[in-house]
């Protein structure tokens, strides 16, 4: 009889299907047991019970160590599904805590989904509700024996002093999905710096959280610690900050905007410290604070004035003739002028039909007394040649571009580096935005505007005070930071650097004598003093509807203290709200106080409103 090979293969197969099977399981078990870990958790899970402790989050203080903000107690209430098991009274334990039955079971099926709640385990502690006040615990820890499978678990909340500087303070929250995913430190319920300095320092704030390890016996009662506590790990407080801002000093600033949308920036020129922040309208920190804090925020991000935006560094605008200091500088190194030279001004600048308009004063005019004056024809003039000077650069766009490297190393048309997220860097165009603009078929009449801080040109409040503080400093600046220290760390590197401009010191000497003038005898007269010397230049950006008041100065004039930059939307000329409102910032800074003139003055312009229209929301 023939044999059968089909048949003999068919046994083969069938093995082989079989040892591949039993390889496969062979393999899981392998990977679930030794390789996985996930069993060894759910024993440990019965037998310990690992009690996280939050670490202190570092306290935050002013330069002249007035504290702004601290820690105070909360509780959170936590729950192990697996020993709750239906066995709680649940409408006593809702009067406990004040809840409804409703919000109990929301919450509870919340907790064991495992799409909002991705770690979600039975055997774990899971937040149930957080932040309860000392009151409030009071009650519920009276009776917390009453409820198995729930346990307190203690931390502390933010408060803050004072109703000022919340975009530079910021705020905490609770930590989101994207938070978890970023950084394993974190855990669902966790509280994580959300705006300002508690989100640029959140590293440093946060501290190390500390591990208890508790025994548990078949019943899941708590024996004790676990080795009298040889594993247990103690949390690590936070770091505190000292700030370098001025909490009266911002203050003052925080009063004059009142009821106005703009900004003030003070700057320490010597060291790139950052003396006031305000963005107006703005909002109390304490708002933010506990349970109530996503509340307050949903109001404020739906209210239309958009107080949440920190204007200083995340508005863009047109600097006006605060851009003018500048050109002066650029033109000047450039050889474009010398002081001397002197280009008339009737009314303004024409040329070939195009004319911007001036105010009038002495024609024709020098660069210090065009500078005192603001005189807008001198640096369309000094633009124009400098764009069509074809002895010196080959092409409107090397002119151009020349032109753009100056005001890039001013600070300009990038970010600046300052130690708070959101930043814009602004804009200063190039020779390929142009050419993308017009065809390549430009000259210096058509982008004229830029020479007196309009057209495309657009800075935060923060690039013009620093312009201040690189004139002051007749030179170089600071990268400005909001930090002044960190306890047990160096600064970082990065803010003691100076950044030197393009410019030639000798060019700054006239630019400052230009904006000495200004105050003296120009259109900044209303900050001039006897007691120091302050140098100013106005700034009045042309808008659809009332112009922007702009001021940018420092002082004293030689060994300057402070750097101030001042923007309020349609506040009109710069000598209407910039210019008085910067010298009462610089006159609280280096005398400590208001005279009681001055005092009457900052009355004055707090309870001064401007009526804006929709479009300036």
């Amino acid at each position: 009889m023939d044999k059968d090979y089909g048949l003999e293969n068919r046994k083969y197969v069938v093995g082989g299907v079989a040892v591949v099977i039993v390889l496969v399981y062979i393999i899981r078990l392998f990977t679930l047991q030794i390789m996985s870990d996930d069993y060894k958790k759910n024993a440990d899970s019965n037998a310990f019970l690992k009690r996280v402790e939050f670490p202190a989050r570092g306290a935050i203080s002013d330069r002249n160590g007035k504290l702004l903000v601290y820690n105070q107690n909360a509780y959170d209430i936590m729950v192990v599904m697996n020993e709750e098991k239906g066995r709680l009274d649940t409408l006593d334990f809702c009067r406990s805590l004040g809840i409804t039955k409703d919000y109990f079971e929301a919450r509870m099926a919340e907790i064991k989904d495992r799409n909002k709640n991705p770690g979600y385990s039975p055997y774990t502690q899971q937040m149930f509700m957080s932040q309860l006040s000392e009151k409030e615990f009071s009650v519920f820890q009276e009776k917390i024996y009453r409820f198995p499978g729930f346990y307190v678990q203690r931390r502390s909340v933010r408060q803050y002093t004072t109703p000022y500087a919340a975009h530079v303070l910021g705020d905490v929250a609770e930590v989101s999905d994207a938070d978890i995913e970023e950084d394993s430190y974190y855990q669902l319920g966790d509280y994580i710096g959300k705006q300002g300095v508690e989100k640029s320092y959140e590293k440093q704030l946060r501290g190390e959280k500390g591990m208890q390890i508790l025994l548990r016996d078949v019943r899941g009662r708590i024996q004790g610690s676990y080795m009298n506590g040889q594993f247990d790990r103690r949390p690590v407080p936070g770091k505190d900050l000292t700030l370098s801002i001025d909490v009266n000093l911002q203050a003052l600033g925080e009063r004059l905007l009142e009821g106005k949308i703009g900004s003030i920036v003070a700057i320490e020129p010597s060291t790139g410290e950052v003396l006031c922040m305000v963005s107006s309208p703005t909002y109390d920190p304490r708002m933010m604070t506990g349970r109530k804090r996503s509340k307050a925020h949903l109001a404020l991000a739906r209210n239309p004035w958009k107080p949440l935006l920190n204007r200083s560094i995340m508005g863009v605008y047109p600097p006006g003739s605060t851009f003018k200091t500048t050109q002066g500088l650029t033109f000047l190194t450039e050889g474009i002028v010398t002081p001397s030279t002197a280009f008339p001004c009737h009314h303004g600048f024409y040329c070939r039909g195009l004319h911007v308009g001036c105010h009038g004063h002495a024609s024709p005019t020098s660069l210090i007394p065009a500078l005192g004056t603001s005189c807008n024809a001198y640096f369309c003039w000094g633009l124009y040649y400098m764009l069509g000077n074809r002895r010196k650069y080959k092409t409107v766009q090397d002119a151009m571009n020349t032109w753009r490297d100056y005001m890039v190393s001013m600070g300009f048309g990038y970010k600046l580096g300052i130690d708070l997220s959101g930043e814009k860097r602004g804009l200063i165009p190039n020779a390929q935005y142009y050419d993308k603009a017009y065809d390549g078929s430009w000259n210096g009449l058509t982008v004229i505007s830029i020479a007196i801080g309009q057209g495309e040109v657009l800075l935060t409040p923060l690039q013009i005070a620093n312009l201040g503080a690189t004139i002051a400093n007749r030179g170089y600046y600071y990268t400005p930071h909001v930090v002044r220290k960190v306890a047990g760390e160096p600064l970082d590197a990065k803010f003691r650097e100076k950044h030197y401009t393009k410019a030639g010191r000798r060019a700054y000497d006239y630019i400052v004598a230009g904006m000495r003038r200004s105050v003296v005898s120009g259109t900044c007269h209303a900050a001039n003093r006897a007691d120091y010397e302050v140098c100013g230049k106005t700034g009045t950006a042309q808008n659809h509807g009332q112009d922007h008041s702009i001021f940018m100065g420092f002082a004293p004039m030689d060994k300057p203290k402070i750097a101030v930059a001042v923007y309020v939307e349609n506040g009109g000329f710069g000598a209407e709200y910039g210019v008085p409102i910067g010298a009462l910032m610089m006159e609280q800074y280096i005398n400590g106080k208001l005279s009681p003139e001055s005092e009457k003055k900052a009355d004055d312009f707090q309870h001064r409103r401007i009526a804006y229209g929709n479009s300036n929301r």
